[in-house]
């Protein structure tokens, strides 16, 4: 019996390794990677490396076994239908029997279309019949923290987010919760909407910068449409573009605060500040 995680060499599935690393014996452990060399480290820790594609279901035969437990992180590939790469881990994990399939969703009040595939995927794993556990992850500090380098230079937090607020988290603080989930007891059949403990506008946000780096930050709002244009000309693909201004427009409604507290219920801690994540990064 194993506890595997597709996905693990990702920037989510990483912390999720380490952190199962300190829980279990390394050999209990199955990183499922598409790239054998960007695993090789967790290899050498003992961590079991199977390599398959969400784009090539025949590689997942075989892959699990009865009373496994697995983490399903979902799939960044926007372009190739995450529903239907989503599947091919949810009917190899039913037909081995697995004890648990957890997954990555986003919160349930996302209205966004960046929420539609996770809808789509929380659907199938309910009629699967699978036994489960969804992790609706809302958005991590890191999506902001990891960008700052345009805020520096132009001086300046630009989001089409109007005065809407956000309860973000940082990425190990969602990998310590799906740990949780994983080695703990009593998570079957159970839906967590995961958040931050701490709401902030962008406002805040671009004080925390200020203070942070001793620069003077403002944020501009801007209309989604000019947002779209501000990221397709800094190089993202125009779908892409649409996807983080609908995320925006949601953000504006409120509909990325999260109140539940089941996050640091998880973990057993407080969750990290927005703050301490911006110091990290300027850190670097």
């Amino acid at each position: 019996m194993s506890i595997v995680v597709t996905g693990a060499t990702g920037h989510l599935g990483r912390f999720v390794i380490e952190g199962l690393l300190e829980k279990v014996p390394a050999d209990r452990i199955t990183a499922v990677v598409r790239s054998e060399e960007k695993a090789a480290d967790f290899a050498a820790r003992g961590v079991r490396i199977a390599v398959a594609d969400y784009n090539a279901p025949e590689t997942f035969d075989g892959l699990f076994s009865a009373g496994d437990k697995v983490l399903l992180i979902s799939g960044n590939e926007f372009d190739k239908g995450r529903v239907a790469q989503h599947k091919v881990v949810l009917d190899a994990a039913k037909a081995a029997g697995v004890a648990l399939l957890a997954y990555t969703s986003a919160p349930g009040s996302l209205t966004a279309a960046l929420a539609d595939d996770h809808r789509g995927t929380e659907a199938a794993i309910l009629e699967s019949g699978v036994t489960y556990a969804l992790l609706r992850n809302g958005w991590y500090n890191e999506n902001y923290t990891e960008n700052l380098a345009p805020v520096l230079e132009h001086n300046a937090v630009v989001q089409a987010a109007g005065e809407g607020r956000i309860s973000t988290a940082s990425r190990a603080d969602y990998a310590a919760a799906a740990v949780a989930v994983l080695t703990g007891e009593g998570h079957e059949n159970k839906t967590y909407e995961l958040g931050g403990d701490t709401a902030f506008g962008f406002a805040e946000y671009a004080a925390e910068v200020a203070k942070a780096s001793g620069k003077e930050i403002t944020y501009n709002s801007v209309p989604g449409d000019v947002f779209e244009g501000i990221l397709t000309g800094a190089g993202l693909p125009a779908p892409f573009a649409a996807i983080l201004a609908g995320v925006d427009a949601s953000i504006e409604k409120g509909e990325l605060v999260v109140t539940t507290g089941d996050l640091s219920r998880l973990t057993g801690r407080p969750t990290t500040p927005i703050a301490e994540s911006i110091a990290a990064a300027l850190k670097g």
